[in-house]
């Protein structure tokens, strides 16, 4: 995720290199057509109505800012979903090293362990990696674990029956009250429910027509919008028009780039340094004082 306002005009305009091609040859066209104008025995359609190209253009902008809203809100819900799963996570562990602890301690630790495997083995899933080959799940499950959850059809949810089968033998041998029984459950329950919400995000995108459509229309626009501007702008129209369907084309890839709020690209949630704030904050909960430096920024601005 970009966590800085560091970028150039240069850089975006390079992101989007292409388009402004487009926009600039569809421009160069319109102009030299109307300069010639006179030559051909209809002048007149080489001129077109602002007004009505005033009204495409708002209507291409509405389409397209609702894409992007939509996108936003998918992207803004993963970020709440994440902060869920830290709160979740760090109550969990206080659950089990206050319920079971008092109990059995190397069983308590043992539940908060595999709440941090947990935490990155969502990481791994949500941006299409392989969980088991991941150090930072190797190292909060054991060998046996590995072999035990290798080739379960969902691995997190694996890891959380495995926690959920453990504090439930430590309510029968050690007699943990119902009550604690119960709030063990339910913050098992708060953790797959944000799971689901999380997995729903993933495969579920919005629907291709709403891209599909937003695209057509600004390459479209793009080619009438210059003979609507050449009449009052003359040569000036070429870098007006190109703006202009850039701010539609920016708008709508903005709207692109955030519907998956769980990629590695460059506006993608910051998972591993949540997963790693996680992993640390349930360390010190057992007492470890060797904890990693959390993940800052690289030298773009970006943190993942």
């Amino acid at each position: 995720m970009m966590v800085s306002n560091q970028g150039s005009v240069v850089a975006l305009l390079g992101w989007q290199r292409d388009k402004v091609v487009q926009f600039g040859v569809a421009a160069t066209v319109a102009f030299v057509l109307y300069q010639l104008q006179a030559l051909t025995p209809f002048p007149e359609l080489f001129t077109m109505n602002t007004t009505a190209m005033g009204v495409v253009g708002g209507a291409i902008g509405i389409f397209v800012s609702f894409r992007t809203n939509s996108a936003y809100a998918r992207w803004w819900e993963g970020r709440q979903l994440w902060g869920r799963l830290i709160n979740t996570s760090r109550h969990f562990s206080t659950q089990a090293l206050h319920f079971v602890g008092d109990k059995d301690d190397t069983l308590a630790r043992d539940l908060v362990r595999r709440q941090i495997a947990y935490v990155h083995a969502l990481r791994c899933l949500l941006r299409v990696q392989e969980p088991l080959d991941d150090d930072r799940v190797k190292k909060y499950l054991t060998p046996e674990e590995i072999e035990e959850l290798r080739g379960q059809s969902n691995l997190t949810h694996a890891i959380l029956h495995l926690n959920h089968r453990d504090f439930t033998l430590a309510a029968d041998v050690h007699g943990i009250s119902p009550h604690r029984l119960q709030q063990l459950d339910e913050s098992t329950r708060h953790l797959l429910d944000i799971q689901g919400g999380c997995e729903r995000i993933k495969k579920t995108p919005l629907p291709r027509g709403y891209g599909f459509i937003a695209e057509t229309l600004i390459k479209y626009y793009s080619y009438l919008l210059p003979f609507a501007l050449v009449g009052d702008l003359h040569v000036l129209a070429i870098p007006m028009s190109v703006l202009v369907c850039m701010a539609f084309t920016l708008i709508n890839e903005a709207g692109r780039v955030l519907e998956d709020p769980f990629t590695m690209f460059w506006n993608g949630l910051p998972l591993f340094a949540m997963s790693r704030t996680i992993e640390n904050d349930l360390r010190s909960r057992m007492g470890e004082r060797d904890l990693e430096p959390l993940p800052v920024p690289d030298a773009q601005g970006i943190l993942m």
